[in-house]
């Protein structure tokens, strides 16, 4: 059974914002037994990229979105809003990949950005897209050139241009606190209002024909050919099955070693439009430093600071529960990292905040895989960064539920499910150890001292997250 946060539960302020500027029609559950040539589940941003990829490569298609909760319920309206490319990601694509469709890989996801600009525009989606670029910095002496093995091996094959580097005082300026110390900036990475997005993209799948039951979780998915996903009230019978769950994909046998569920975290301000013009950061990049427990922050259109912390908690069996919705039980942690980032914006007070499950990879990168057969395929693991790369995730899992053969089902990322994760319950154990080694060595290193040995050891068990290890 998939968990699933009940209608009466707390939403992000992005969802919240979103649902007042147009709420859209409702759409019913599915209550009967119904068919079609392609069931999505999830009705994120990985399976709306997919609906849209689906409607203009098969003229007629029969497509069905069955999302648990309403769209943009789950991760996709609750993440960061960052719109980022695999850049960051080059070693640990470069390791999954090769070269040669690492960079490629890494130039469309890099078009991507603007293109989600582009269909916004096309659409009449105010998404909020703007392509301010993204900052990776240090703010501690030991994140300090955490990013030059990813530049080397860049500069290695020609790519010394993706990312600038940055003076200490130029990126303390792009970030608005001399507490950054230094960093490098990717100009192609841009944010949007991500509920916003979420939200446009449904109207235009169902404009497209496209049919969307939501308050309909998937309870089982029975492997029948062709394959059926029954749901509360109904059942569907489709050629084809994508599975676009995010975290709650998590919980498919086949992925159970694949995949952990783990917790993010976002506190936001009232609107400070002064004192951001004050520090220079009003129309200012995307941030992240880089620690495993990733702070991430951006600022919004009308002013307010929108800051996460990642890692904050992880869920026993791949569990998304109850802990996995709502207001952050973590919020005072993820402030005082904010205060501490920013004492100049001690006049913004923090207002809301919410917690979000996010899907993560060992290797930090997505994959797209038929489960054992190739009428039911999945993408998942986006590990904290599927904004941009779900646009190329919804035309690879287009092209595999279509069974062509061409670049996208033949790509680098399309691969058998990854391993890596022990099974339960030493995973749950053997996290929280290596979770408690990876918040004392980085509070260690925030304060200037040296972390114990055997935190650092644990600190290396850690998967790759936003920020890749070597």
């Amino acid at each position: 059974m998939i968990d699933m946060p009940r209608p009466g539960a707390a939403r992000s302020f992005w969802l919240q914002e979103a649902l007042t500027h147009d709420p859209g029609e409702p759409t019913p559950p599915l209550e009967a037994n119904v068919a079609a040539d392609v069931c999505i589940v999830g009705g994120g941003f990985a399976g709306l990229w997919t609906a849209v990829r689906l409607t203009e490569r098969s003229t007629g298609i029969r497509i069905v979105i069955l999302e648990q909760d309403i769209v943009g319920g789950g991760a996709s309206g609750r993440n960061g809003g960052f719109v980022l490319s695999f850049w960051h990601h080059f070693l640990n694509l470069r390791a999954v990949c090769g070269t040669e469709e690492a960079l490629r890989l890494g130039r469309l996801s890099a078009d991507a950005t603007a293109a989600i600009g582009r269909f916004c525009a096309a659409e009449g989606i105010d998404a909020h897209h703007r392509r301010s670029g993204w900052l990776w910095t240090a703010t501690s002496p030991a994140q300090l050139d955490a990013w030059e093995s990813t530049l080397a091996a860049l500069e290695g094959v020609g790519k010394g241009d993706v990312f600038e580097r940055l003076a200490p005082e130029a990126a303390a300026a792009r970030a608005g606190s001399p507490e950054h110390l230094g960093g490098i900036f990717e100009a192609t990475a841009a944010t949007v209002q991500p509920a916003l997005l979420a939200r446009g993209l449904r109207q235009a799948v169902l404009a497209r024909g496209v049919r969307i039951y939501e308050g309909s979780p998937m309870q089982r998915l029975d492997r029948a050919r062709p394959p059926r996903v029954v749901t509360d009230a109904g059942a569907l019978r489709a050629d084809r099955v994508v599975v676009a769950m995010n975290a709650w994909a998590a919980r498919l046998r086949e992925l159970r070693r694949s995949l952990i569920v783990v917790l993010s975290d976002i506190v936001l301000t009232e609107p400070v439009p002064d004192a951001l013009e004050r520090i220079g950061w009003r129309d200012g990049p995307c941030v992240s430093d880089s620690r495993l427990l990733v702070n991430y922050y951006r600022t919004t259109r009308d002013g307010r600071v929108a800051f996460g912390k990642g890692g904050g908690g992880f869920t026993f069996g791949s569990r998304v529960g109850a802990e996995s919705h709502g207001a952050s039980p973590r919020a005072g942690w993820v402030e005082e990292s904010f205060r501490r980032l920013y004492p100049a914006l001690a006049v913004a007070r923090v207002v809301t905040s919410w917690v979000g499950p996010i899907d993560r990879a060992h290797d930090g990168l997505p994959f797209f895989s038929p489960l054992g057969r190739p009428d039911v395929v999945v993408g998942a693991g986006f590990s904290g960064n599927g904004v941009g790369p779900s646009y190329l995730g919804g035309r690879i899992l287009a092209s595999l539920a279509l069974e062509r053969d061409d670049e996208w089902s033949g790509c680098g990322l399309v691969r058998r499910p990854p391993g890596g994760f022990p099974p339960e319950p030493v995973r749950y154990l053997g996290g929280r150890l290596v979770r408690g080694g990876v918040g004392r060595k980085e509070a260690a290193e925030d304060a200037g001292r040296l972390p114990r040995a055997v935190d650092v050891r644990l600190a290396g068990l850690a998967p790759a997250g936003l920020v890749p290890t070597d």
